[in-house]
């Protein structure tokens, strides 16, 4: 299913698909293909997998959870020339495991580059990164969460895992993000069990949290994710919270609810 909507900052179309947990492709302006947090093949409820993948332009990661971390690996196999926006850890992590580091860019938040003609700028958030191999050796850096440039004026903003903090309001101020890709809940189907937490009360932002990131950062449009299907109950309260601003105020975040392999097109307006 494909959600249409009009932001006249796009000269051409742009499409933001949701691909289950944190995972996201964007079309950007330029026709360049992005591919945020990979975590495909383990993912059920992906629409697709790494073997389905025919080209990439650009790959993201957040940090070094399973679950964003994903299938980054397989990818850049898979691509021998695809290059890797990503934090230290990451870096010398797939080093390790034999991946060229000239492919893999790591860099702290606020250093804004540009790879593959896309533009990213990563920003602060606020969790942890870790990932220990086989052999023992650990690996640890900075999260990061991620503006993605659609075109030079307009940032797709990926939270990553970050729970709710006041410089939000701040990035939103400086970089003024117009669709948000935003951390609520957890999946009904998550793995905690096998990764050390079988049980969570909640994720890094609840609901109301999450709504509340929204609006600091001044988004146009909110897209959930951090989830696996969309009629969660988190997932619906930050529904009903945004819609009951919106109707109020049509300046307000509005919000975008996609399940696994729905598409937010972005109609652009010719100059």
């Amino acid at each position: 299913m494909t959600v249409g909507s009009e932001c006249s900052a796009f000269q051409m179309s742009v499409s933001i698909r949701f691909l289950g947990t944190a995972a996201f492709e964007i079309l950007t302006a330029n026709g360049k293909r992005v591919l945020i947090d990979p975590y495909l093949d383990e993912n059920e409820v992906s629409p697709i997998k790494v073997d389905d993948l025919d080209h990439l332009d650009l790959l993201l990661v957040t940090h070094a959870a399973y679950d964003h971390l994903g299938d980054a690996e397989k990818i850049l196999r898979k691509f021998p020339d695809l290059k890797l926006i990503c934090g230290a850890d990451v870096r010398g992590y797939l080093m390790h495991r034999g991946i060229d580091g000239d492919r893999l860019r790591a860099i702290p938040w606020g250093m804004m580059i540009e790879e593959a003609g896309v533009k990213v700028r990563p920003v602060e958030s606020r969790h942890w990164s870790y990932i220990q191999t086989e052999d023992g050796r650990s690996f640890s850096s900075i999260p990061l969460g991620f503006i993605v440039y659609a075109d030079d004026e307009t940032g797709i903003y990926h939270a990553g895992d970050t729970t709710i903090f006041s410089d939000l309001k701040l990035i939103g101020e400086l970089y003024k993000p117009k669709v948000g890709l935003i951390n609520v809940g957890v999946p009904e189907d998550h793995k905690g069990a096998a990764h050390g937490v079988p049980v969570y009360l909640t994720g890094e932002m609840d609901a109301k949290e999450g709504a509340m990131a929204c609006e600091w950062l001044g988004l146009d449009f909110a897209i959930p994710c951090h989830h696996d299907n969309p009629k969660l109950p988190e997932i619906v309260k930050f529904n009903e919270i945004l819609s009951k601003k919106f109707a109020a105020d049509p300046t307000a975040p509005k919000p975008a609810i996609l399940s696994p392999g729905e598409t937010l097109t972005l109609e652009g307006a010719n100059k």
